[in-house]
């Protein structure tokens, strides 16, 4: 089952992540908030809006490919990690999108 982790980053920053079923990080949010709550809210509100987010698949400065998921303004709402090629990153953005929604929540 895939599920989104509020926590506190090695920084001390709250935050929130996306684990697939196989316990692996498949999306973050990219920034901190002010207060664990308002990760929460943030995470809460990817999770309603992941299905219709707009994707972008882009090439890093490194050449390595990327997806970010954008919210209705043009502020990002999560990220994921780094791809060899743009099918691989698209891949994985399209199963975030398929599989957000439907995702649990985990204290850590």
């Amino acid at each position: 089952m895939w599920r989104f982790v509020v926590a506190n980053n090695q920084a001390g920053n709250p935050t929130w992540w996306l684990y697939a079923g196989n316990n692996e990080m498949v999306a973050w949010a990219g920034e901190t908030f002010a207060s664990t709550y308002n990760a929460s809210r943030a995470a809460s509100a990817f999770k309603a809006g992941a299905k219709t987010a707009r994707y972008d698949v882009y090439q890093d400065a490194g050449g390595s490919w990327r997806w970010r998921a954008w919210r209705g303004s043009d502020k990002v709402a999560a990220s994921g990690e780094s791809f060899s090629s743009r099918h691989a990153a698209q891949e994985a953005a399209n199963r975030v999108r398929d599989n957000a929604g439907g995702a649990g929540s985990a204290a850590a």
